[in-house]
């Protein structure tokens, strides 16, 4: 089954418009969802709209509110609300070219693939592609989609484009407050050297094939077993802590990092976490 198009319009540089595609570059994978259920009739359970004091309510009676102070809401209906939403325009305007490491990794929030939309518009595709490339910049604009209005980045992606939205400021927690307390000494060289040879040591090109969501793995393998005994008794095993994590806090760093340095399981540029597949 194709995919199906995120957003389909125009890219505007100057006077410069590309019809592109946008794709999504995610997949929620193996993500595993519960629902509730009542235990005694294994039915599952709904939820019913209720007002303290009042019960339950008919679903139109409910319109949406802001709180502007302890119970105190400003009411709004669904049309006041589609009034002031974004027109979906059909055209994403690069207003900006920054470097990409001007952009804190804080602000990305989910990548898109961008394509063109059909043969006519790759020319002028590629010539945005290569020039992105070639100045090691990246693109800034706003995408209207679906009443609301996206910042966006987009860079060279292969022989394609990556476009990838970003938080506006007011969504983005600065550090400062969080590592106000952490002491500002620089630590002992010799306490420095052996962590940036530990760090050497387990170095090696990004792969993200070489990990696997070991906590979905154990609850599939828990659902299958489950499902298999047609029992509500626990099935649940020990499983024994990996080696080094019973130990709490390491009280020799020189030591720990010694040590660390000196045992070659694990190095060799791979990483530890590394799991065979199942065939």
């Amino acid at each position: 089954m194709a995919a199906r198009a995120y957003w389909q319009g125009q890219i505007r540089l100057a006077l410069v418009s590309i019809p592109v595609e946008i794709y999504s570059a995610s997949k929620s994978g193996a993500k595993i969802s519960f629902n509730q259920i009542h235990e005694p009739s294994g039915k599952r359970v709904k939820y019913e709209k209720t007002v303290p004091g009042v019960g339950p309510v008919d679903r139109d009676d409910i319109i949406k509110g802001y709180e502007i102070s302890k119970g105190e809401y400003v009411l709004l209906d669904d049309e006041e609300i589609e009034a002031v939403k974004i027109e979906s325009r059909k055209t994403l305007e690069l207003v900006q070219f920054v470097d990409a490491g001007e952009i804190d990794p804080l602000y990305y929030e989910k990548p898109y693939y961008v394509a063109p939309k059909d043969d006519l518009a790759e020319e002028a595709f590629v010539v945005l592609r290569e020039a992105l490339r070639k100045a090691k910049k990246v693109a800034l604009g706003q995408l209207s989609v679906r009443g609301s209005e996206k910042l966006v980045a987009i860079k060279p992606c292969g022989k394609g484009l990556l476009l990838e939205t970003l938080r506006y400021a007011d969504e983005v927690r600065k550090g400062q407050s969080f590592f106000h307390d952490i002491d500002e000494a620089k630590p002992k060289k010799e306490l420095l050297d052996l962590a940036t040879t530990l760090i050497e040591e387990k170095s090696a090109p990004f792969d993200a094939s070489e990990f696997e969501d070991r906590y979905v793995d154990a609850l599939k393998k828990l659902i299958n077993k489950k499902a298999k005994s047609k029992s509500k008794t626990a099935v649940i095993e020990d499983v024994d802590a990996p080696e080094g994590e019973e130990g709490g806090n390491v009280i020799d760093l020189m030591a720990a990092l010694k040590k660390s340095v000196g045992d070659k399981k694990g190095s060799g540029g791979k990483s530890s976490s590394k799991r065979k597949k199942s065939a």
